[in-house]
């Protein structure tokens, strides 16, 4: 079954970030079980924590805000209610397990990641602060669980992509198909000589235009220059030019020609007429450019990202991108300075800057988004399964790989296309091994 819930919050990637409500706060910390409010209960215990009816009603309460926002069709009450359960369940079960591992986030991570929800909120450091407090959160668990969500997603990543196995038999799949694409993607210069044969044509029909064709292909054996007798014998269009087609790539040409001609060198004529159901041609190769198969675009982009909590609304995150964006574009603040200031990606220290990347490097939205930019532009903010993005591409080259860093990017892209089964498997394998204890609601 699909999972409707996570379709409507991610549009589909099990792991891009929620969609919710405007006030971007993460829900109580996970740091000890949080006691059910008045008229709450408890449906599931997970290892040490509690889901909630409340924290339930409260996620079902954003799923149909976003679906009724994107106009997508939920499922009945019941399968949404415990779509909106498994996936409290399945963060539980990751944040458990990130804190069991004993990974860490410093505190400069930390602080950079709540200033940002700071300015999300359209808030200061301190107004975030007071607004916690008066939602009645504890900052200092606030803060802890922001840490938590860092983490996971760390820990989520790096747990899932070890999981992913790619063999070089699969790599040498990935080779040989673009190696065949590139073949496909030859250009060749025929020139023809066209001997027409009527539609619905007798034998003795067929047989005098086969021997028309045969005889200009004789003279050309003979010496004669194919361009002249093509001007004398060929009723096409091209005769004027003495039969030359136009140098073309090799899928726009009738497979018959391209079959025809497969072997031949630059200036080699077919042994004998090709039959079409326009008629029988003499063809001459008079052009070849081979495709280069590993001959790639790379980028050299940089980029600003804004990580999305738990309850965060993603259009909110990339209203405030689309104020920075601005900014660059009026050159009141520059690119690399706003992505030391913000960016929540290992690149900040750099500007953003992610260097030189071949096709594959990055998740497809992300590249979908990169290779429609022209150099210097800035894109509107771009969703990822790691959060929101201003991208701008600094300059492009053309190269030709090396069979090292081909395998690479086949090996990357491969990588790629069995991330979201991997994330399945992973967060099934974790609740397996959980203490999950599902509850009924009180009599």
């Amino acid at each position: 079954m699909i999972d409707l819930l996570r379709l409507v919050r991610t549009g589909g990637g099990p792991l891009a970030l929620a969609l919710s409500a405007a006030l971007l706060l993460p829900p109580a910390s996970a740091q000890a079980p949080r006691a059910p409010r008045n008229g709450d209960y408890i449906v599931a215990v997970v290892n040490t924590e509690l889901v909630t009816a409340v924290e339930v009603a409260q996620r079902l309460q954003r799923v149909r805000g976003d679906a009724q926002r994107s106009g997508v069709k939920l499922p009945g009450e019941d399968v949404l209610r415990q779509q909106a359960l498994d996936e409290l369940i399945d963060e539980r079960v990751q944040s458990t397990y990130a804190r069991e591992i004993g990974q860490r986030v410093d505190d400069i991570e930390l602080e950079r990641a709540l200033a940002n929800v700071a300015a999300q909120n359209q808030l200061t450091p301190a107004q975030l602060r007071e607004r916690v407090q008066n939602e009645g959160l504890d900052f200092a668990r606030f803060r802890n669980n922001l840490r938590d969500r860092l983490l996971v997603e760390r820990v989520r990543e790096r747990e899932v992509t070890s999981r992913i196995r790619v063999s070089d038999a699969d790599i040498d799949r990935v080779v040989e198909q673009q190696r065949l694409e590139a073949a496909a993607d030859q250009e060749l210069n025929l020139a023809q000589v066209l001997i027409t044969v009527p539609e619905g044509a007798n034998e003795a029909v067929v047989a005098q235009r086969k021997a028309r064709a045969e005889q200009a292909l004789a003279r050309v054996r003979a010496g004669e220059d194919f361009a002249k007798v093509a001007r004398e014998m060929s009723e096409d269009g091209n005769r004027a030019a003495g039969g030359e087609i136009g140098l073309r790539m090799q899928r726009r040409l009738p497979d018959l020609f391209v079959e025809a001609v497969r072997g031949l060198a630059v200036g080699q004529v077919v042994a004998a007429p090709v039959r079409s159901a326009a008629g029988f041609h003499v063809l001459k190769v008079l052009q070849r450019v081979e495709g280069e198969p590993f001959k790639v675009t790379q980028t050299h982009a940089r980029h600003i990202l804004m990580r999305v909590s738990d309850r965060a609304s993603a259009q909110t995150v990339a209203n405030r991108l689309e104020q920075l964006r601005r900014q660059i574009e009026r050159n009141e603040r520059k690119f690399e300075d706003l992505a030391r200031e913000v960016s929540e990606d290992g690149s900040a220290p750099h500007g953003g800057d992610l260097g030189w990347t071949s096709p594959g490097s990055f998740v497809p939205e992300f590249e979908e988004a990169m290779n429609k930019l022209a150099p210097g532009a800035v894109s509107a903010p771009v969703v990822s399964r790691f959060g929101v993005h201003l991208i701008q591409v600094l300059e492009r080259r053309n190269v030709t790989q090396d069979p090292k860093q081909v395998r690479e990017q086949a090996r990357n892209m491969l990588r790629e296309q069995k991330f979201e089964q991997a994330y399945v498997d992973w967060t099934r394998d974790l609740r397996l091994r959980a203490y999950i204890e599902l509850r009924e609601p009180p009599q």
